[in-house]
């Protein structure tokens, strides 16, 4: 990341991008310097400091052979007593002293050769500088719509900062976080239905694809993605969407208003009746649930009344009189029952 002044803005919302494309540009004044700081520094090794280091070499060399054979003649010399020790023993120091220099001259040009740590330290740093450098242009990572630009040409541009999104091309979902308790009932390939707040009256099909493997401890949620095929032309990345899952299905059975339902235990509840006039209260087993009714498995039969809202005051065997002709329960309806998660 790098921090710097937006100058170019090539991409506006609801544009296509692909991988690589160039979504904005920032200044690069300081950068483009430092690359070229780094670029001058790893010629100057490889043009000037490595060729200067090769002559002192070849000098070192020809000094030590000059010294050496001064010292050979002094030796022949001093053997025929033609010279005093003293000046045998200063041809042969002058020689040490010049094969000390061409040893350090030696280890000075085998550190400057091509691929020594030097020069692998400079390349290093230009391909550093060059990098930051690479930076200032930023470029689409996935294929997708622009949805938002966050800046404008002019503005400092800081790490973390969100420039752009980018609704990624591919398969659409709905993700919704669920309550986990409803984790129990949910499968990959179960069937929903999705309602778009702007969109009500326009309801289209999904199907579970996901499910995530952990839930969030924070909010007790768990992602579930639906997958929508074919996706309506009305919608939008970001809508809000409610979702009904279908976790079961049954046909031609008895079911009662929730309303009905009281004392709930489980997958038992008690149900007020009219039998020959009076109040009974009657333990039921349920099946299924839905948004407004239940469906009753066992504790009631197909055409005895049900009181769908009894008051808390009821007491069992108490007389009561319909006022209001409405069959709660019933034998085969025919109908599905939609059931809605939280």
């Amino acid at each position: 990341p790098v921090t710097g002044e937006l100058v170019e803005r090539r991409v506006k919302e609801g544009d296509l991008v692909q991988p690589g494309d160039v979504l904005a540009v920032l200044r690069a004044d300081e950068l483009e310097a430092a690359v070229r700081e780094a670029e001058a520094g790893l010629a100057q090794l490889q043009q000037s400091t490595r060729p200067q280091a090769q002559a002192s070499l070849r000098e070192a060399q020809a000094r030590l052979a000059q010294a050496s054979r001064e010292a050979k003649r002094r030796r022949d010399l001093f053997e025929q007593q033609m010279i005093t020790r003293e000046a045998m023993e200063q041809a042969i120091q002058a020689e040490t002293i010049t094969r000390t220099a061409l040893e350090q001259a030696l280890l000075t040009a085998r550190s400057l050769v091509a691929g020594n740590p030097g020069e692998a330290a400079a390349r290093a740093r230009v391909a550093s500088a060059k990098a930051q450098l690479a930076k200032i242009t930023i470029r689409a990572e996935v294929a997708g719509t622009v949805l938002t630009r966050n800046a404008e040409p002019g503005d400092l541009v800081q790490p973390g900062r969100v420039l752009f999104e980018i609704a990624g091309s591919g398969d659409t979902e709905v993700v919704v976080p669920l309550d986990e308790k409803n984790l129990a009932v949910l499968a990959v390939g179960q069937a929903g239905m999705c309602i778009t707040d702007a969109y009500p009256m326009r309801p289209f099909p999904a199907k579970v694809s996901f499910i995530a493997p952990s839930v969030d401890p924070q909010r007790g949620t768990v992602e579930v993605r639906f997958s929508v095929t074919p996706v309506p032309g009305f919608l939008r990345q970001g809508m809000t969407v409610s979702v009904n899952v279908e976790t079961g299905r049954r046909a031609r059975v008895i079911v009662v208003p929730n309303d009905a339902l009281s004392g709930m235990d489980g997958n038992r509840a008690a149900l007020w009746l009219v039998v020959n006039g009076r109040a009974t209260r009657r333990q039921v087993q349920l099946g299924l649930r839905g948004v407004t009714e239940t469906e009753v498995t066992a504790g009631l039969r197909a055409g005895e009344w049900i009181l769908a809202d009894a008051q808390p005051a009821l007491a069992q065997g108490e007389r009561v009189r319909v006022v209001a002709a409405a069959v709660a329960s019933g034998p085969a309806t025919g109908r599905e029952l939609p059931v809605k998660l939280d």
